[in-house]
């Protein structure tokens, strides 16, 4: 069990930390999920109108600085790019439409099933059929094409952009928008939370934590190691849970849940094929973006583009259900990422990888 010791702490930290972080103000079942900050980020700046998604969260700020510091420290830090930059932008985008009809990435589907939300239950089932469909197209040759090194003035934009959020967290000016009620008000002390973020951010960089990985791994190369981190994750949050009186079996009156088991399941359907595809889950795709890969870059760009899209024209869901536009969006979504499968496979974009034991070829984030 040693060379998984660094991914079992990884998750276990992360589950923890989670839980801890909705004891001192954050949402419940929430704690760090990748997507709902990102969204609640795209409030602040004010790409989207929500009154109730406007946060600027330090927990993705101190996620990113921690991974570039540590990557910076290890040499691990190369500004690479140019593999399918539009593409990527594309699945990243009706990726977090997805998750945010279930409302949630993958670890916020772990932290929900740890409170005893059994809806995530439903959607963890979803998100495993996206990433054996999704698995499907990498047996049959699917990839965004190989990453070059590009100037290294391009790795730079991206922490260089997280230090802006910081200084904008930090001074607080009129332009950044913050909610006064719903779940964008509800976060943790500013520094507690850019702590516990540093902290994820620098074993989630040195792990490759990734919740969709895990899965796909298991699936596609028979290897386990990325799942020892998905089970830490549950097992601390499950834990912590039941230590502080907040763990709550059952489907009804889950906090920032829907019961709509449907399109619990289609919404992480969606996330889970897209996360195949581009390589990596949110967490995963944020790291490398702050280890220099421009790829990465674009895909959060994309995440972050797909939540102004689903919350500027109402698709994206809430308690009290999905709209009917989210819906239709899943579905356009999944026929549109489908589509993207069998084009790239049919015409094979040049720079497979290929793995060894396997013999099949993919698309990952290493």
């Amino acid at each position: 069990m040693q060379k998984h010791a660094l991914i079992i702490l990884s998750g276990l930290t992360l589950g923890a930390l989670a839980v801890f972080l909705v004891l001192m103000g954050n949402p419940g079942n929430y704690g760090v999920c990748i997507a709902c900050m990102l969204r609640d980020i795209t409030g602040a700046l004010g790409l989207h109108r929500a009154p109730v998604a406007q946060y600027l969260r330090p927990e993705i700020i101190g996620l990113s600085l921690g991974a570039t510091l540590t990557a910076l420290i290890t040499r691990e830090f190369r500004t690479t790019g140019g593999s399918s930059p539009l593409l990527r932008f594309a699945l990243g985008f009706v990726g977090m439409i997805g998750m945010l009809v279930f409302l949630g990435c993958p670890v916020r589907t772990v932290l929900r099933l740890a409170g005893g939300d059994l809806n995530a239950g439903v959607g963890l089932v979803g998100l495993v059929a996206g990433i054996i469909l999704g698995t499907q197209f990498l047996k049959k040759g699917f990839s965004l094409g190989r990453a070059a090194k590009v100037s290294s003035a391009n790795g730079s934009v991206f922490p260089l952009f997280m230090l802006g959020l910081l200084a904008a967290a930090l001074i607080a000016p009129s332009f950044i928008l913050a909610s006064e009620t719903g779940p964008g008000s509800l976060h943790a002390p500013l520094f507690l939370s850019l702590g516990a973020g540093v902290i994820i951010g620098v074993l989630a960089q040195r792990s490759r934590l990734c919740m969709a990985g895990g899965i796909r791994d298991a699936i596609f190369f028979k290897d386990y190691h990325l799942l020892y981190g998905f089970l830490g994750v549950f097992i601390a949050a499950l834990l912590g849970n039941l230590l502080v009186g907040s763990f709550k079996l059952g489907f009804a009156g889950q906090p920032l849940a829907h019961t709509d088991g449907l399109w619990n399941f289609m919404g992480m359907l969606l996330a889970g094929l897209t996360a195949v595809l581009l390589g990596g889950c949110p967490l995963r795709q944020l790291v490398a973006a702050s280890e220099g890969n421009t790829d990465a870059v674009i895909t959060v760009l994309g995440l972050i583009a797909g939540a102004a899209f689903a919350h500027n024209f109402g698709l994206a869901a809430s308690p009290t259900g999905v709209p009917p536009g989210g819906q239709v969006a899943v579905l356009l979504g999944l026929l549109f990422t489908l589509g993207i499968g069998l084009v790239v496979c049919k015409f094979k974009l040049g720079g497979e990888v290929k793995n060894e034991k396997s013999g099949c070829q993919g698309t990952l984030l290493s």
